[in-house]
């Protein structure tokens, strides 16, 4: 369902053409969304559809071919993709990060990623980088297990990576790997082979078809010039940009609150049971969640465009902004789970029906407290970022 009303976070006219770009990529993918919900498959046509209009190309920067977008308008078409497909849109969003990533730390060599946009322009493929394991994600600490082996004219590379969103139709990707009898981490550009097996693990609740598979490499050679850098830590590239790529993600559940609203209030509008002379949406609790509903919506939005804001428009305050990017998706995402269950109270049973949208929403929005980052790492960065200011200014407050 497409918004009815007039968007307040969009400010200009580039906004608004970016919104209506977006609407209408989101009402083709909206078509087949709930037959690829109920498959799990990887909806490959939804890619062919963003191909042909050339969404992968709106991160890459103006200077290679890209559009170049900002922060901000990320988020709107993320947002607005999401409300009609959610799969795809957290999906497709690890591409745009990627790339918006590499555009504003630039950590490799400019040829290199001259190249590389100008290939995925050409190609209209895909990027992702890979680093959970089984065993767990680096970002928790510990070692990645992926093993990264010199030898002459490159690497051998061996493990295996989970949630590998994109995996089904990602030519290429990158990961992250141990440099064998070293402290450093490797990130390398690996080239889909028979040495590569995908193994088909993603059956989930919700999120169904973003084909977050395992993947399996065995002894993948990797050319010397495909070791795109070297890191101290596994997520050092990532932590560069104060968390901003991954700032696609509570976007997405923004607009899976956002469709449930619009959902619920079209339902509360029309739904008039025998027992009521008009619609329920004159009964004071109907009122009552409708009300909190959208004040907990408001809130989340409120923070999600102020955050991207903040970053586009004050450079110099960049490097401090991953609290309150960490604080933003928290709040996104627990308010979009309050916005969904309080729509679902007042539909009441039908909401529970698969054929009903409510129910796949339901399960969508409790993924996000499973993308990064997860709740109790917020709530402990916030609580360390607490305590260094006060010590900061601990001596100035005892002078008060």
């Amino acid at each position: 369902m497409m918004p009815k009303e007039i968007d307040r976070f969009i400010r200009n006219k580039r906004e608004q053409e970016l919104a209506q770009y977006a609407d209408q990529l989101a009402s083709q993918l909206a078509i087949t969304a709930d037959i690829y919900d109920k498959s799990g498959d990887f909806p490959f046509e939804h890619y062919d559809i963003l191909r042909k209009n050339n969404f992968f190309d709106l991160t890459i920067p103006e200077e290679y071919g890209g559009r170049g977008i900002s922060l901000y308008e990320i988020i709107l078409i993320q947002e607005r993709l999401a409300r009609c497909d959610a799969s795809t849109a957290l999906s497709v969003g690890w591409h745009l990060g990627f790339f918006y990533n590499l555009s504003v730390v630039r950590p490799w060599k400019e040829d290199i990623f001259k190249r590389l946009c100008e290939e995925a322009i050409t190609s209209g493929e895909l990027l992702n980088l890979f680093v959970t394991e089984p065993a767990g994600n680096p970002g928790r600490g510990g070692r990645t297990q992926t093993i990264a082996r010199k030898v002459p004219g490159g690497y051998i590379l061996k493990g295996r990576k989970s949630f590998c969103t994109l995996a089904p139709i990602l030519q290429r990707f990158t990961v992250y790997a141990s440099l064998e009898n070293e402290e450093t981490y490797g990130e390398f550009l690996v080239e889909k082979s028979d040495k590569i097996q995908l193994v088909t693990t993603w059956d989930t609740m919700g999120m169904r078809s973003t084909g977050s598979h395992d993947l399996i490499l065995d002894e993948v050679f990797v050319p010397e010039h495909d070791l795109m850098g070297e890191y101290g830590s596994g997520l050092e590239r990532l932590g560069k940009d104060s968390g901003a790529s991954l700032f696609h993600i509570p976007a997405v559940y923004s607009g899976i609150a956002f469709s449930a609203r619009d959902l619920i209030l079209d339902f509360a509008t029309n739904y008039s049971p025998p027992s009521l002379q008009g619609s329920i949406s004159e009964l004071p609790h109907v009122r009552a969640k409708l009300g909190e509903l959208e004040l907990e919506l408001k809130t989340a939005r409120t923070l999600l465009y102020a955050a991207a804001a903040r970053w586009d428009e004050n450079i110099e305050y960049r490097p401090h902004m991953s609290v309150e990017f960490q604080h933003a998706k928290h709040v996104v995402c627990n308010k979009a789970i309050r916005i969904v269950e309080l729509a679902m109270r007042i539909m009441g049973g039908k909401s529970l029906l698969k054929a009903n949208k409510l129910e796949r929403l339901f399960r969508d929005v409790h993924c996000g407290l499973h993308n990064p980052p997860m709740d109790d790492q917020v709530i402990d960065g916030l609580a360390r970022n607490a305590l260094e200011e006060f010590k900061k200014n601990e001596s100035t407050l005892h002078k008060l």
